[in-house]
């Protein structure tokens, strides 16, 4: 006993000893402490060249993105600070002592993380003499372990952290998990669940965090976590041979702007002002893709065009839009109560769209059609509705395909209501010595009738560019037919905004929020503002948040 109380001395007085050679400020609630800083990742294979460091959660979880010399693989290696057996003992106490004290607060809370960190700090002052001596460095890292397994997401907790994240994916007990980079695509990290107690637990956590129920008997949920990160999980054995399995989708704090979009080359600045003007004249518009092409990025980016003040539905399976508009309703579908295959009490996007009808609605926009709440929209675009939505196609053939048949059933003659479809992949471009995967709206065509479709806009790939042919277009030619502009006056006005838009890139304004004043205040005072442009003088943005 007295040899491991000696081991245990030299090791905090190594410790210790570190600490003074580097100091690190952290905060964990309203108190300043120095902690010692994360050790290099110990996990990297050997042969493996670093390619990437970055802090997650400084000082407790870094990252390292590792490449193998011979196949070229990347890997994800998450270096996270463990608790040694010592500080274990007490994690185990101080959790039981947290789930008891940490008393229920009587208002709501806007900043869990926050609320805890602060609650645990008191009630591990009051304990901490009782709970035996620690450097000030365990007790932080105990800390850091309560919040990440109480009020955060487990053990990917710092994958959620990590911003250039897009999803999370496990497939089951002994296999890593893996993620889908913005820079690197999808790569396997060095985290994995050795049993299936420990990754059943974590599931049934995250599924409760969203609100729902998981078990044996439903084990299949979709749902919404804190954030608006779309969790989809396979419960236990039930359904997958190798143990639970689910996937989150990162949402975004700060949602792309269409000014974002055009940095990075999804649209072009013509392409984006052709929107707007389309959009402003109550045109309908679908985007189209596969899985992870960008489509509800690419939908949420336009919806911000539309004219503040324009009464705006959305209907979606799961949240995922995200608007500036005050006047703005958000509908969610809403599983079955019922056991045994019942429909009682189950709100479908059907019955969402039929009765967002009654709520006179200037735009309805449908997150992804799929079934019967095509046909719906098809028929509020006929009564003079504006409309948009996104669905799952390869090209506009395959698109109309899908809604001409069952479960759709669009009728032919109601195909042209759908006045702009866009279509946008996932291409691999080689930027510099880098090869990396980008999105690129690859065409925008215009439906004259069934079956003529005109393509205004085409994506060159040597050049990566997107090409305008506005000679074709039947949109303009019908705006300039119930308006008193001409084509010509319509075009100029494209350009007007064209000039807006990169004004807007030239002074980094791409906050979806600042982005949305400049062009509330292009609707109000269009002639104001363009002379502003042209003068190229500095607005000043206000950007009053709409109320959640």
């Amino acid at each position: 006993m007295t040899k491991l109380r000696l081991k245990e001395r030299l090791r905090l007085k190594e410790t210790l000893a570190r600490l003074k050679k580097i100091r690190i400020k952290i905060n964990i609630g309203k108190h300043e402490q120095v902690a010692i800083p994360s050790a290099p990742p110990k996990a990297i294979p050997r042969g493996f060249k670093v390619v990437e460091r970055s802090p997650l959660y400084e000082p407790f979880a870094h990252v390292a993105i590792v490449q193998n010399p011979k196949t070229g693989e990347h890997k994800y290696i998450l270096d996270e600070l463990q608790l040694d057996s010592l500080e274990r003992n007490v994690y185990d106490r101080i959790l039981e002592i947290l789930l008891a004290e940490i008393e229920s607060p009587k208002e709501e809370i806007l900043d869990p993380r926050k609320f805890f960190a602060e609650e645990a700090k008191k009630i591990v002052d009051k304990y901490r003499i009782s709970l035996g001596w620690l450097p000030d460095v365990s007790w932080y890292k105990i800390l850091y372990h309560a919040e990440r397994d109480l009020v955060g997401f487990g053990r990917i907790d710092p994958l959620m952290r990590d911003p250039d994240i897009e999803d999370i994916s496990c497939d089951g007990v002994n296999k890593p998990v893996y993620v889908w980079h913005r820079k690197y695509e999808s790569i396997e990290t060095n985290l994995e669940f050795e049993s299936d107690e420990e990754l059943d637990n974590m599931v049934v956590k995250l599924v409760h965090m969203a609100g729902k129920h998981v078990s044996s008997a439903f084990p299949i949920v979709d749902a919404s976590l804190p954030g608006k990160h779309r969790l989809a999980v396979c419960y236990r054995r039930e359904v997958t041979p190798f143990g639970t399995a689910y996937s989150i989708r990162k949402f975004r704090e700060d949602p792309y702007s269409i000014i974002d979009l055009i940095n990075v080359g999804t649209f072009s600045e013509e392409m984006a002002a052709y929107f707007w003007l389309c959009l402003e004249n109550r045109a309908s518009i679908m985007v189209l893709g596969g899985t992870a092409a960008g489509k509800t990025t690419a939908l949420n980016a336009l919806a911000c065009l539309i004219k503040p003040g324009s009464k705006i539905i959305t209907i979606e399976e799961t949240a995922e839009l995200n608007l500036p508009h005050e006047n703005w309703v958000s509908l969610i579908a809403r599983q079955s109560y019922g056991l045994g295959g019942s429909n009682v009490g189950e709100v479908t996007l059907f019955d969402l769209v039929k009765t967002s009808m009654r709520h006179r609605p200037d735009v309805l926009i449908v997150g992804e059609v799929r079934g019967q709440e095509a046909y719906v929209l098809f028929q509020a675009l006929a009564t003079g509705h504006g409309g948009m939505c996104t669905m799952h196609a390869e090209d506009l053939d395959s698109a109309v395909k899908r809604l001409t048949q069952k479960p759709m059933d669009i009728s032919p003659a109601y195909i042209p209501l759908m006045h702009i479809v866009s279509s946008i992949q996932r291409v691999h471009l080689k930027k510099g010595t880098e090869k990396r995967a980008y999105r690129r709206i690859m065409n925008v065509n215009e439906i004259a009738d069934y079956e003529d479709y005109r393509c205004v806009f085409k994506w060159h790939p040597t050049k990566d560019m997107h090409l305008p042919t506005f000679d074709k277009s039947v949109i303009l030619s019908a705006i300039s037919g119930r308006t008193d502009a001409s084509k010509e006056e319509l075009l100029a006005a494209i350009e007007r905004r064209k000039e807006v838009l990169h004004w807007m890139r030239e002074r980094d304004i791409r906050s979806y929020k600042e982005v949305a004043a400049i062009i509330a205040e292009y609707y109000a005072r269009p002639k104001a503002m363009y002379e502003k442009v042209l003068a190229g003088e500095e607005v000043k943005v206000i950007a009053v948040p709409r109320n959640p």
